[in-house]
């Protein structure tokens, strides 16, 4: 089903009046109530009457992370703050997280466009949906939850974990769609096989995966095993959380409201919009936000659009499923990792050396698992084992405090890891993503 036909069918010529009439009033909102954002037009000689149609776009400056994380916590609101309802927090490099606030008609814009995933994904008013992204500062599993509050569905807010439990909640309730990370959705299968539970026989129909990039093959197997669509949902926490974009069945892309988020696909080097369905960096802009909007925000992600009308009967641009990041950010178990932040702990330990590496894998029970090496010196490494055993239990507990998830870290022989003339290879993703 469409949840809001009048916006996500609009015809291209009437979107392209709405979008300009909101970009318009976005400019001056923002120059009159937020001091960042009024230095950085002043700097870029661009006054808010000069913006007049969305094609105009192109004359307001970028927003980054780094105009989040300097700002933080509240330099880019530009409303008082009794008249924010609602914060959440994401993970930032180092030091300051990134905070995300929501006015009343935020949250209410939250809730339409996770109202218009969730009918995207194919749910109908009346469906049940177990609700297995996590509660609390991270925006996932609020963010479903208000998306099927507003469409009319019965919510069950497992949160993420307790599998066991987790399964035979599915087993009792019998929902109809199941929203988590997608490597959840594996492990819990492999989990149901061990409890005599076989996957593919349940009322299960749909699943709304995402916050970690998976692949056309990781999507088969999931529908194979769970006899379910499996469908990519797109968002972030800078922006509004979940929410952004959503693939319908025909899983041809992920359909962005453009209506409230503007698209704009670019060169990262050079800043130029690319063609349409050449990859580049995805920059947006919310046209309607009210707490923190956010005019131009460079994403990092990778990805191509195709603005054609869907089968669906969409007019809504789709954009690719994420292909890669312009920056050494990684996502883990919808977690965002900087190895930035890992240097940062490793740099203020005694007895480490400044070279470290990551591994990222995909192996057992298909969850997301973590493996840091870190040199040590010479002196340490010589040092007896139950010495080496309490740095290495140090750095574990201090990377884990930082990062929110288990990690594995190994200590290893001075100069084991290798050097490099140009930038250094901190990581190595070997999940096939």
């Amino acid at each position: 089903m469409i949840w809001n036909e009048k916006f996500e069918c609009m015809a291209p010529a009437e979107l392209k009046q709405v979008q300009s009439e909101r970009l318009k009033k976005l400019a001056a909102y923002v120059y009159k109530n937020c001091k960042v954002y009024k230095d950085k037009f002043d700097k870029a000689t661009v006054k808010p009457d000069k913006i007049n149609s969305i094609d105009d776009i192109k004359r307001l400056p970028f927003t980054t992370k780094v105009d989040m994380r300097d700002n933080y916590p509240y330099g880019l609101f530009c409303m008082d703050q009794k008249d924010v309802k609602e914060i959440h927090v994401s993970s930032g490099t180092t030091g300051n997280p990134t905070l995300v606030g929501y006015t009343k008609d935020d949250l209410k814009l939250w809730s339409e466009v996770m109202a218009r995933c969730l009918a995207c994904a194919g749910a109908e008013p009346g469906d049940t949906v177990q609700n297995a992204y996590g509660y609390g500062l991270f925006t996932g599993g609020l963010g479903v939850h208000y998306g099927g509050l507003e469409m009319g569905l019965r919510i069950i807010p497992m949160s993420s974990g307790q599998t066991q439990r987790q399964l035979k909640i599915m087993q009792d309730f019998k929902p109809k769609i199941i929203t988590c990370t997608p490597s959840y959705a594996l492990y819990m299968a492999e989990e149901a096989k061990d409890m005599g539970i076989d996957p593919k026989n349940g009322n299960w129909k749909i699943g709304v995966f995402g916050a970690e990039p998976w692949t056309e093959k990781m999507r088969d197997e999931i529908e194979a095993v769970w006899n379910m669509l499996a469908t990519d949902i797109y968002g972030l926490s800078e922006i509004i959380g979940p929410g952004v974009a959503q693939e319908c069945p025909h899983k041809k892309g992920l359909h962005l409201f453009s209506d409230v988020f503007y698209p704009e696909i670019i060169d990262p080097d050079t800043g130029e919009s690319v063609k349409e369905g050449q990859d580049g960096e995805l920059v947006i802009t919310t046209l309607t936000k009210q707490a923190i909007p956010l005019i131009r925000y460079r994403t990092r992600d990778l990805v191509s659009i195709n603005c054609e009308k869907c089968k669906c009967g969409r007019t809504s641009p789709r954009i690719s499923k994420i292909k890669g990041r312009t920056d050494d950010m990684i996502v883990v178990r919808g977690i965002n990792v900087f190895p930035s932040q890992i240097e940062h702990v490793i740099l203020g330990i005694e007895g480490t050396e400044p070279h470290y590496q990551i591994i990222v894998d995909r192996q057992q029970h298909h969850l997301d698992e973590v493996e840091v090496l870190v040199e040590v010196n010479s002196k340490m490494f010589s040092d007896e084992v139950k010495k080496l055993e309490e740095l290495r239990r140090k750095i574990k507990k201090e990377i884990e405090t930082v990062l929110s998830i288990g990690v594995k870290v190994t200590l290893v022989e001075p100069k084991t890891i290798e050097r490099s003339m140009g930038k250094a290879k901190r990581v190595i993703d070997k999940r096939q993503i």
